[in-house]
C-alpha cells in the first residue's frame, strides 16, 4: 500500500517543500514572471487566486489524493514554481505527477529535470510506486515534449475529458512509466543533468 506523506526533497540546486500558505507571495511572484496564468492550457493561479490555489491543494491532501510542493531555488530560497503528486491510488500503488509549472525565467533550464528526478526517485524508490503517470492538455505541446524527455510512454488520449480555464473542453494526453522502466529513465535523467550547466 502506497502512503504519501509530506516530505522535503532536495539536490544541490533545488528544494521541494510541502506547499503551504507561507508560499502565497512567492508563488504569486513566480507566476508573475511571464504572466503564466494567461496561458489557457496550464493550471497556474491568477494573482488574486494564489491563496485559493494553495488552499485547494491542501484540501486535496486532506482528502488523500494530492501532495503539492513549492519548488525553491536552493541558493536563494526563492519560490520558482510548483509541482504535485496527484490522483494517488494507494491500493494499486499508482500516482501521477502534475500541476507543474515554473517561472518563465526558469523554463528550459535544469529545473524541470531536477524536480522530476527528485519526485520520481521518491515515488519509485521510497514510496514503492509501481507506476507514475502524467497528463497534459492536447494543445500543451511543450508539456508533452517535456514529459517525453523524462522517458515516459504515451498511453493515449482521453477525448472530451476536461475543462480549460477559459471554459473550452480539452482532450487529455496520458503518459506513464512503470517501476521496471525507471532505472533506465533515471540513468538518462542523471546524464542530462550532468551535462546541463544551467
Amino acid at each position: 500500500m502506497l502512503t504519501v506523506a509530506p516530505v522535503t526533497l532536495a539536490d544541490e540546486r533545488i528544494r521541494l517543500v510541502p506547499l503551504g500558505l507561507e508560499h502565497v507571495e512567492g508563488l504569486r511572484l513566480a507566476a508573475a514572471d511571464g504572466e503564466l496564468w494567461t496561458i489557457r492550457v496550464t493550471s497556474v493561479p491568477e494573482p488574486g487566486d494564489t491563496r485559493g490555489y494553495i488552499e485547494r491543494a491542501l484540501q486535496g491532501f486532506a482528502e488523500g489524493h494530492r501532495l503539492a510542493f513549492a519548488v525553491l531555488d536552493a541558493a536563494s530560497g526563492d519560490v520558482i514554481g510548483s509541482s504535485s503528486y496527484h490522483d494517488i491510488v494507494a491500493a494499486v500503488e499508482r500516482l501521477e505527477i502534475g500541476y507543474t509549472w515554473y517561472a518563465k525565467s526558469r523554463q528550459r533550464t535544469h529545473v524541470n529535470a531536477s524536480t522530476k528526478l527528485l519526485l520520481m526517485t521518491h515515488a519509485f524508490e521510497t514510496l514503492g510506486a509501481k507506476l507514475v503517470g502524467w497528463r497534459t492538455d492536447n494543445f500543451n505541446f511543450a508539456s508533452q515534449r517535456a514529459i517525453e524527455r523524462l522517458g515516459a510512454r504515451k498511453d493515449g488520449v482521453l477525448r472530451h475529458h476536461g475543462l480549460r480555464r477559459d471554459g473550452t473542453i480539452r482532450d487529455t494526453v496520458m503518459y506513464s512509466m512503470t517501476a521496471a522502466e525507471w532505472p533506465e529513465a533515471r540513468a538518462e535523467l542523471r546524464a542530462r543533468l550532468a551535462r546541463d550547466p544551467g
